[in-house]
């Protein structure tokens, strides 16, 4: 089993930059660096949505086209630890964020078996 928690969400003010974590707690028999790791968000009354995933060993990012060039995706395997920085927050990214780890480094949520249990983002103007 991973176990995911996020951190570094909060109220912040549009055009602010913002740092979430995601930490993982691994059973024995499971490897940090086999996982795809990705972030999701939800707004309120909207369906989860992709943001970006990063390949096991670091090497290769997606990012939806809504937070292209603004969030960027890294990890350290040996942390056990992935990281989406967003700089220049909007009102509309506003949202509980999901930290995910999957074998396959793909975009859709539904190849992904493990979720944290989210971190709040509000902005404000």
């Amino acid at each position: 089993q991973v176990q995911l928690v996020e951190s570094g969400g909060g109220a912040v003010q549009a055009g602010d930059s913002l740092r979430l974590s995601c930490t993982a707690s691994t059973a024995s028999g499971y490897n940090f660096d086999a996982y795809a790791m990705a972030w999701f968000r939800q707004a309120p009354g909207k369906e989860r949505e992709f943001v970006a995933t990063i390949i096991w060993n670091g090497k290769e990012t997606l990012y939806a086209d809504s937070v292209q060039g603004r969030f960027a995706i890294f990890r350290s395997n040996p942390g056990k630890t992935v990281w989406l920085q967003i700089y220049s927050l909007k009102l509309e990214d506003t949202a509980v964020y999901y930290c995910a780890a999957g074998h396959i480094f793909a975009r859709n949520a539904d190849s992904f078996l493990f979720w944290g249990q989210g971190t709040q983002v509000t902005v404000s103007s």
